[in-house]
């Protein structure tokens, strides 16, 4: 019970989240971003009701990602004639999502269980917090892309010219980057897992021999550079839009990221002298740019 609890209040804020940073626009007769926050919500929560009748956790992922579409697509749809460089943000998010979603499912699908939800799917009330969880996670990564892409926003026309067209333009870069570099990490990790002579092994090359999370350095750069690209689009409380970037920092290095990442690697290689010494000489999020690195790049 204390689950279901908590995860309406999660949702609850959430969608309150959304009444602080919507424009003038109303969906529904709610503020059209809290409308869309509480529509991914019960995507989630249609997810959950299907994934608990058939017991299975394998299409989370996928129904996360297809929400992320969905919302940017309402919210493009809804703009009609959104501002001039927004639908970058549009175009650059359903990419995200549907490279990340397809990349996670393939990956269930060939592992057949994903590990995260062994000891959650056998309870209902947790396994409804981990769905409700996903929507807070959709609500706050894609709030700054809604602020800019969404109608009734008295600052979107966001790039005229001068100061607000390169903030947008070092925002769209860093966002390629931070995307670039996650591709690339997630390709090297399933290289390395496919090849036989690494069971049991830990990844220490290419990008991974630079820091020891580069898939999560290059998503919290990916949504950084969104954040800083839709800020000039921001006015009044709609600059609490900025808690995007900061939301999946917190996430991936301090709740379900790194912190779980760490505990399963002592687990299998605590005792291990050569992952101890990967471990002092590796910087743990943000690539050393510098010094010898292992293996290739690709």
């Amino acid at each position: 019970m204390k689950s279901i609890i908590g995860a309406l209040a999660a949702a609850a804020l959430t969608i309150g989240y959304g009444v602080a940073i919507s424009p003038s626009a109303l969906l529904g007769g709610l503020p059209i971003i809290a409308a869309l926050f509480l529509g991914v919500f019960l995507i989630q929560w249609l997810g959950f009701a299907v994934a608990w009748l058939l017991r299975t956790e394998r299409y989370y992922d996928l129904t996360g990602s297809l929400t992320y579409i969905t919302v940017v697509g309402l919210a493009w749809f809804m703009a009609g004639d959104p501002a001039p460089g927004a639908e970058l943000l549009f175009i650059a998010v359903s990419f995200w999502a549907v490279r990340l979603g397809s990349f996670l499912f393939l990956r269930v699908i060939e592992v057949g269980e994903d590990q995260r939800f062994r000891h959650i799917k056998v309870s209902a009330p947790r396994f409804f917090m981990a769905w409700t969880l996903q929507g807070v996670w959709v609500s706050f990564t894609v709030s700054a892309v809604l602020v800019a892409l969404l109608p009734g926003n008295a600052a979107s026309d966001f790039l005229p010219a001068g100061l607000s067209r390169a903030v947008f333009v070092a925002g769209c870069s860093l966002a390629m980057a931070g995307l670039i570099i996650e591709v690339i990490a997630d390709h090297q990790k399933t290289r390395f897992r496919k090849n036989l002579d690494n069971k049991g092994r830990f990844i220490q090359t290419g990008l991974w021999s630079r820091c020891r999370h580069p898939n999560y350095f290059g998503e919290i750069v990916f949504w950084f550079g969104l954040a800083l690209a839709a800020s000039p689009a921001m006015s009044g409380a709609q600059h609490l839009a900025w808690l995007s970037p900061l939301f999946v920092h917190l996430l991936l290095t301090r709740l379900s990221g790194i912190p779980t990442l760490v505990k399963r690697g002592q687990q299998l290689w605590g005792d291990d002298p050569e992952y101890q010494a990967y471990l002092a000489r590796t910087p743990r999020l943000v690539p050393r740019l510098i010094g010898a690195g292992q293996g290739s790049a690709l």
